[in-house]
């Protein structure tokens, strides 16, 4: 879920997953190399025989250092903790987390979807122009998406990527040629998806 936590409402109960796992320096913006999530549905995480890899910080608080043979977990998804949490990383994790809590995910979804259908708009208007090379592949439906369009570009892609790069704008490259742009409802405005666009133009 790297691309789906912190961007689209996630029901993974609901939706009967057994487990998941997601980064949070993406959507959440808990910073480069900062800690990990997972999801362990119940009929796992309370059923002590699930097999799984045993560590110090999944065993049991009440009994942990009385280091008795054998692995007793912590019922839950915490009975899957390896070590313990990396204390600096978690202090700016906590403070994503509180952030995206105090705006709402569902908040945030909304904007989102208008954010990234403006992009996709202004986008189809630029290739309007015969002279354009670039096509979106990312699905049309919002439902199928979250807040980033992959742009294909026909040709010299790298070449406009590095100027869209020397013109601030923060995307990302992917091998062979797409561009992949992402309008984040958290920090992201519709100003900055203009001024987007408007380089984008001028750079075409």
């Amino acid at each position: 879920l790297a691309h789906a936590f912190g961007n689209i409402p996630l029901k993974l109960h609901d939706w009967g997953a057994d487990f998941a796992a997601w980064c949070s320096y993406k959507y959440l913006n808990s910073g480069p190399g900062s800690v990990a999530g997972i999801f362990v549905h119940e009929i796992h995480g309370l059923d002590p025989s699930t097999p799984r890899l045993a560590g110090w910080w999944g065993y049991r608080k009440d009994t942990r250092f009385r280091m008795e043979p054998g692995f007793d977990p912590i019922p839950g998804a915490e009975g899957w903790q390896l070590s313990n949490a990396p204390v600096l990383a978690m202090a700016v994790h906590k403070v994503a987390l509180d952030i995206h809590c105090r705006a709402g995910m569902d908040a945030l979804r909304q904007k989102s979807i208008k954010l990234t259908g403006y992009l996709e708009y202004l986008l189809g208007e630029l290739s309007r122009n015969p002279t354009v090379t670039f096509e979106v592949i990312t699905p049309k439906d919002p439902g199928q998406r979250g807040a980033q369009l992959s742009i294909l570009v026909h040709g010299r892609g790298k070449k406009l990527f590095d100027r869209l790069t020397a013109e601030g704008v923060v995307a990302d490259w992917r091998e062979p040629n797409v561009i992949r742009v992402a309008p984040v409802p958290l920090y992201n405005s519709f100003t900055d998806v203009y001024r987007f666009a408007k380089i984008l133009e001028r750079i075409l």
